[in-house]
């Protein structure tokens, strides 16, 4: 199954490690120097320029991925979460 992360970006669920919310996770400086580090080894896909409410950790353990979406973790899951009920 794929996850529609916004603007016509999708992304396979089994590649999905976690989604979080930007605005909850990035308090934490731990979390705010992994995503720069992240962004400075060219890591990083923002799916849109508006307003970010999540990032999506794809990949696997020596190649992550971080899509830094607009969407909430909570919309990102119902999306999900519908598609196995279809």
């Amino acid at each position: 199954m794929y996850l529609h992360i916004g603007h016509n970006v999708v992304v396979s669920e089994k590649d999905i490690i976690g989604i979080f919310d930007i605005d909850n996770t990035t308090s934490s400086h731990i979390t705010r120097n992994f995503l720069s580090s992240a962004e400075a080894a060219g890591r990083v896909n923002y799916v849109s320029d508006d307003l970010p409410g999540s990032y999506i950790l794809c990949g696997t353990k020596d190649n992550i991925i971080v899509h830094i979406s607009q969407l909430s973790p909570q919309t990102l899951q119902r999306r999900s979460e519908a598609k196995r009920y279809d």
